[in-house]
């Protein structure tokens, strides 16, 4: 890798005008200058054309036109891509500064390493921060029981990006996973302890607008696995943390929905399965199982009661 690698980075883009020039500008503003930044809008109606068109000479590429999903956006762009290192953030997210400098330094540190991933904060629509989002030294064990990157602050190595394969089009929700996946299955990976991105948690965002799907292409990621010659072994080896680990993601994402109780079913079946997967969420376990039986109130009450105790 040269010293200074050309970095390719792409924004799927559709009707996040509120936070899109937020987005773009992450990236035009960060402190490495060998970047070329790719912008591809799915057609949108709400003023986002008019904030590409802002900053259109500081583009490789961009493009407004409808298509069918962000994966096939993001994948427009990965064929036109020249850098030598690749990633996408979408238009509801933005880098930290000094991310794409840190990347760099990373992939040239870790030889071994096809990708590299950071830190992730999620944040509300107002930048309160919501959660900060740490993983571990995993590999593709942990990557097949759905140990979850966060996407924005993953940057891959082009070359192995066109070994595997684009994105694939089939999945809305875990199309990242799904790579990810097939990266490490050809190659290393290095996390990196440091705050790369921020992803907005908001109303419109896929976590709440679709969250029952989530686990839906959970369990067929499974099933991907098992009918895959080069994860077989792999999988018979760790099929029950597989699968706890697909009823847990499962069950995270229904808790979501507020879909308490197939969220506490699906905990349920993960914690059979393997306990130790669910051990670190028992308190949502909890809330799932109580929830439907009314446990704001039960809050309430307890706390009133604690008041009376009080006076």
């Amino acid at each position: 890798m040269s010293n200074s690698p050309l970095v390719t980075i792409v924004t799927p883009s559709y009707n996040q005008a509120r936070f899109l020039e937020q987005t773009m500008r992450s990236v035009l503003e960060q402190d490495y200058l060998n970047i070329e930044y790719m912008v591809v809008d799915g057609g949108s109606t709400d003023g986002s054309v008019d904030i590409i068109k802002k900053y259109s000479n500081r583009l490789k590429w961009w493009v407004s036109e409808k298509d069918n999903g962000q994966a096939e956006a993001i994948n427009k762009g990965f064929a036109r891509a020249n850098g030598e290192i690749i990633a996408w953030v979408n238009s509801d997210d933005y880098y930290m500064p000094g991310t794409v400098s840190s990347a760099v330094k990373a992939l040239s540190d870790h030889p071994e390493a096809g990708f590299v991933y950071g830190k992730v904060q999620v944040v509300d629509k107002d930048e309160k921060i919501l959660n900060k989002l740490s993983y571990g030294n995993w590999g593709l064990k942990d990557l097949l029981s759905f140990h979850i990157i966060g996407q924005p602050a993953v940057f891959m190595r082009r070359d192995l990006l066109e070994k595997v394969g684009y994105l694939d089009q089939t999945y809305h929700c875990l199309l990242d996973h799904h790579l990810w996946i097939r990266l490490a299955e050809q190659s290393g990976m290095a996390y990196i302890p440091s705050l790369w991105a921020s992803a907005h948690y908001h109303e419109d965002c896929k976590n709440l607008a679709i969250a029952s799907e989530f686990g839906k292409e959970a369990k067929r990621m499974v099933q991907w696995m098992q009918a895959s010659p080069q994860f077989h072994d792999l999988f018979e080896q760790n099929r029950k943390l597989i699968l706890a680990g697909a009823e847990r993601f499962d069950a995270f994402y229904l808790l979501d929905a507020k879909d308490y109780s197939a969220s506490f079913r699906a905990y349920w079946k993960a914690f059979w399965l393997n306990p130790a997967t669910v051990t670190p969420e028992w308190y949502r376990l909890i809330y799932a199982f109580f929830a439907p039986l009314g446990l704001e109130g039960l809050r309430e009450r307890h706390l009133q009661n604690r008041r009376n105790k009080l006076n």
